[in-house]
This record gives C-alpha cells, sequence and structure tokens, in this order.
C-alpha cells in the first residue's frame, strides 16, 4: 500500500480521477434507477419518495402468460444467432483458406467484412423494401417460380428465419477475420510432413486446419454463450411490427414496450433487472468455462 502512494507515482493516480468521476457519474450512479423496481412509482412522490412493492413487480411478470412466448423467443433467435455464427465464419474461413490467388482472398475478406459497419437501422430500411410485396425478391418467386407474394416481414413463420440469417450475412465477416488469423498461427510444417505422407488437400484440412483452430472455435463458442438473453434489440426493433409479435417480441423489445410506451416503468424496471441478474451469472459461467477449456483468463 506505501509502495501505491509513492511520491514518485502520485500523479498518476490523480490522472486517473477525471476518468473515475466519469464512470461514478455516467456508469455507477444511474445503477441506483434499478430501485424503480421494488417501488410503486408516483411520479409527484419520485423515485425514493413512492411506497415499497416488494417483489410484486417480479410476481406479476413471471405470472404474466406472455413472459413465457416471449423467452422463448429471446432464447430460439439468440442461439439461432450463436449457432449460426459459429458454422458459417468456420466453413468460409476455411473455404477461403484455400484460395492461393492473394488479392482474391483479401479482396472476398474485405467485401464480407463490409456489412459489420453498417447500422440496423439502415439494413433493415434496405430489407423492408427489398422483401415488401412489390420488392424484387417477392417479383423473382412469382415470375420465375409461381409463388405468391408473402409478407416476409409480417409472416410469424417467416420473421425469425429472417432476422437469424440477416444478422449472420452482416456479422459472419467480421468473425472469419478471427479465425483466418487463427489459421496463421499452424505451424506450416505440419503442412509440408502431411504432404511427404501423400496426404491431399482434404486430409490436411480434417487433421491439421481442423485442429489447429478448434481452440478459438471452443473458446468464441463458449463466450457467445453470455448473450444468450440478448437477442438484439436495435435489429429486431427495426425490423419487427405488429403482425410478428408471436415470433418476434423479445425481452428488450417487451421492456421498451412495456417501459416507454405502456409507461410501467416498474415492470420494465424488473424485467431488465432479473435480465441483468441472469446474463452476469451467464458471464460468470461462461469465463469459468473458457477458463477450464481454453486457458482464457483476463485476471
Amino acid at each position: 500500500m506505501a509502495k501505491l502512494w509513492q511520491r514518485e507515482s502520485l500523479h498518476f493516480h490523480f490522472m486517473l480521477l477525471p476518468a473515475l468521476a466519469l464512470v461514478i457519474i455516467f456508469n455507477i450512479y444511474p445503477m441506483s434507477g434499478i430501485i424503480l423496481a421494488f417501488k410503486d412509482f408516483a411520479p409527484t412522490k419520485g423515485i425514493w419518495g413512492s411506497p415499497w412493492a416488494g417483489w410484486d413487480h417480479f410476481k406479476f411478470v413471471l405470472a404474466n402468460p406472455e413472459s413465457a412466448k416471449i423467452l422463448r423467443n429471446t432464447l430460439i433467435i439468440s442461439f439461432g444467432k450463436i449457432i449460426t455464427l459459429i458454422i458459417v465464419p468456420v466453413v468460409f474461413a476455411l473455404l477461403l483458406n484455400e484460395i492461393r490467388l492473394r488479392w482474391f482472398k483479401r479482396t472476398v475478406q474485405t467485401v464480407v467484412y463490409l456489412p459489420h459497419f453498417l447500422s440496423w437501422v439502415v439494413v433493415a430500411g434496405i430489407l423492408k423494401d427489398i422483401l415488401s410485396l412489390d420488392g424484387p425478391v417477392n417479383w423473382v418467386f412469382h415470375h420465375w417460380f409461381g409463388f405468391e407474394p408473402q409478407m416476409f416481414l409480417g409472416s410469424n413463420h417467416w420473421f425469425r428465419s429472417i432476422i437469424i440469417s440477416t444478422n449472420v450475412w452482416k456479422e459472419f465477416g467480421f468473425s472469419t477475420i478471427i479465425y483466418l488469423a487463427a489459421l496463421t498461427s499452424i505451424n506450416p510444417s505440419l503442412y509440408e510432413a502431411a504432404e511427404i505422407d501423400g496426404a491431399g488437400r482434404f486430409k490436411k484440412l480434417l487433421h491439421i486446419t481442423l485442429p489447429g483452430i478448434a481452440m478459438t472455435i471452443a473458446l468464441l463458442a463458449t463466450l457467445s454463450l453470455n448473450g444468450v438473453l440478448n437477442a438484439g434489440f436495435d435489429q429486431v426493433f427495426n425490423m419487427y411490427n405488429a403482425l410478428v409479435l408471436d415470433s418476434g417480441d423479445i425481452i428488450d423489445t417487451y421492456v421498451y414496450r412495456s417501459g416507454l410506451q405502456s409507461a410501467q416503468y416498474e415492470v420494465a424496471t424488473a424485467i431488465g433487472l432479473a435480465n441483468s441478474a441472469v446474463s452476469f451469472l451467464l458471464v460468470v459461467f461462461t469465463y469459468s468455462m473458457a477458463s477450464k477449456f481454453a486457458n482464457y483468463r483476463i485476471f
């Protein structure tokens, strides 16, 4: 402790004060608002003057018949995103790694990475035009294959698939770069030894490349589990509508509708608090799993 406050290093501690003040003001102090989950909020009395409600809001959420539907939608969309964002980037990285033309490989890598920089507001606007009744997708299916026009973003049958597939299109380029970086760490002498033994491309892929990035796949898959209850508010909020609430209403959009549109601030806070508590436990669990199986440590 004495070394911590030595005169030579004291100015470094004072340099931390502005950052510490910002964290307290914008990150720690607003967390006091979670007390709203345990109050019957009266605007005239304020948060601290409102009477206590105990666990009533949590009991109301658990008894709400919509809760099961919202949790099911969240889990289906989240797991769909997690699984597809593991399989697609790995397969694409392996295929891209087999290309010998470096300029073509870099061009493809850049092109698939570009959608990552687009916001969901922009992507949702484009998709609404493309998937509309008179959009190009319906035109092709109707005139070329004879299918009747579909309201893709207004159909509970199509909505989850569209959410998951568009998320893959937007984000798989970013994950591909991580796997390509992992591929560069494989010792080239292993491939030379395999060639001497007569191994073809497929056998080298199966016995050298895949085992070489298996740890990276396991690490990213494990860490992605902490987002199981986060199905992506930005994407769903910009693409859903009243027609697809049965298949597209997730926890985050329900919190938004309850808190800001229906003025049920206490209920929205209770749902958000429960969601954060479960997410925290998932973060601790996935970190311990990553530390145990992939030797991944931050602290």
